[in-house]
């Protein structure tokens, strides 16, 4: 493609500049290759036009940057981050304007309430794309975005993967697409081309306060995405959803008590609700999926669908088929021993208080909860001590451990989430997370509920710079197999 065209295409003018041909676009100086344009993105600690020259020598044809340069041909913007989203989406021809996106943000509940609206599409026949945490997918195919690290997080991935993914979709015969959109992706506008038939929002609980600083500034990037929408289904059980809902002029349906107006919760075998929409024939839904949560992620879900003409009997049926989101409640490892062991993403004090609160719900009066999980390194410090009170509150047996310590010591973050736990109430504090998991399965008796909190689908552990490949599922399954040799050579 050549500069002036791409350059007008992403809304620039383009007139000033010499016409050459562009090759590809690339941010990160070191993956420049003959021909690019170059975008200098102001990180959170360094400035990348301090590499415009690296990008230069290895053959950038173009620099766009937020300051101006000496030696080279640039275009100067406001928003590097901003112009990077608009020349991705005009260098894979504008992907989607062709697709009807569905936009989901919030702090916990984002994946579970895409899966559950995504089978309900699919269940109504409809060409679907999903772009989130757990995977990325069109109807039947799983598409990998293009990252050289395959273990990456993909929860709205950067504009490089995000542009061609949609493209891929376009070019599927995609009708929709359901994107999981974060605060980050909303300060780095990752999205900010995009506009969204509907944006559904779950709550705001604290969380990547390291990021926004304060939890009105976290609000604020959530609310970016209700500007670029033409409806929205905003639950208002927490004083954030209610705000944001009083201030949208624009279509909008809410989850609330007049909404909501029945549910029971089925202990593990699940949940049932019943919403009343306006103008609308009451409607009732089972989910085999356990928790409060639950009925939230499945009202949303349900409540989208029919706002843009699913039919009821089909959003009844699908999620009644539902059967859970890889990483968040599911249950791992068949075993002799009676142990019930669940993997699950929560990683902040909300999420991990409604988890232990659901498991509780089903457990027996002998049965005990078991709960292993850590802290996020070189994140926010503030929710370490709380989310500490929430478990040894709530859980009888707590096992403090490692969780993507990144640069951080572990010692230091198990130190943190030390000074809230009730140190009358059992605990036990292992760095290593594979042997806390291998304590877990040894010491756990039959009807014990053992949860794994905090990495749920992910396969990997970050330690300093290095992602690890790190699979709770094949560890669980391991530590079970040696105990029962153990056991086995025993008798």
């Amino acid at each position: 493609m050549y500069l002036k065209e791409l350059l007008a295409t992403a809304g620039y003018n383009p007139t000033s500049f010499a016409d050459r041909e562009i090759t590809g676009i690339a941010s990160d100086s070191r993956t420049v290759q003959k021909g690019n344009l170059f975008v200098a993105l102001r990180g959170l600690h360094r400035d990348g036009s301090l590499y415009a020259g690296e990008a230069l020598e290895r053959g950038a044809a173009f620099v766009v940057c937020e300051r101006p340069l000496e030696g080279c041909a640039y275009l100067l913007v406001e928003n590097a981050r901003d112009a990077l989203a608009r020349l991705f989406d005009a260098w894979y021809g504008h992907p989607a304007k062709n697709l009807s996106l569905i936009g989901i943000t919030g702090t916990n509940g984002k994946t579970s309430t895409a899966s559950m609206l995504y089978a309900v599409l699919r269940k109504a026949g409809v060409s679907c794309g999903l772009i989130g945490t757990v995977e990325c997918r069109l109807n039947d195919q799983v598409l990998i975005a293009p990252n050289d690290d395959r273990l990456a997080n993909m929860t709205t991935p950067d504009p490089a993967q995000l542009y061609e993914l949609l493209a891929k979709m376009r070019d599927g015969g995609a009708e929709y697409v359901i994107m999981e959109v974060t605060s980050h992706a909303l300060a780095f506008s990752k999205t900010s081309p995009l506009h969204f038939t509907r944006g559904i929002f779950t709550n705001l609980t604290p969380d990547h306060l390291d990021l926004h600083g304060d939890m009105e500034t976290y609000f604020n990037e959530k609310r970016k995405l209700f500007d670029a929408c033409d409806g929205a289904v905003v639950s208002c059980a927490s004083s954030y959803g209610r705000r944001l809902a009083d201030s949208l002029e624009l279509p909008l349906w809410r989850l609330d008590e007049e909404t909501l107006r029945r549910s029971i919760k089925r202990g593990s075998e699940g949940v049932s609700f019943t919403l009343c929409l306006p103008e609308a024939p009451c409607l009732s839904i089972d989910l085999s999926v356990p928790g409060e949560f639950s009925i939230e992620n499945g009202a949303l879900a349900a409540i989208t669908a029919l706002s843009i003409g699913v039919e009821g009997n089909i959003v009844q049926k699908a999620l009644s088929d539902f059967g859970g989101v890889r990483g968040r409640m599911e249950r791992v490892g068949e075993n002799p021993f009676g142990v019930s062991v669940f993997l699950d993403y929560a990683h902040t004090p909300d999420a991990l208080e409604k988890l232990l609160r659901t498991v509780r719900d089903f457990c027996g009066e002998e049965e005990r909860i078991i709960l292993l999980f850590g802290c996020g390194g070189d994140r926010d410090r503030s929710k370490r001590p709380e989310m500490g009170r929430i478990a040894s509150r709530l859980a009888d047996l707590l096992i403090l451990t490692s969780d993507n310590c990144r640069t951080e010591r572990p010692e230091d973050i198990l130190r943190d989430i030390l000074k809230g736990v009730d140190k009358e109430k059992p605990y036990k504090v292992i760095l290593d997370r594979r042997e806390a998991i291998e304590f877990a399965i040894d010491i756990a008796r039959r009807g014990d509920v053992l949860i794994l909190a905090g990495k749920g689908h992910e396969e990997y552990e970050i330690r300093g710079r290095s992602r690890l490949f790190f699979s709770e599922r094949e560890i669980v399954k391991s530590c079970m197999a040696a105990r029962m040799e153990r056991e086995k050579n025993a008798d």
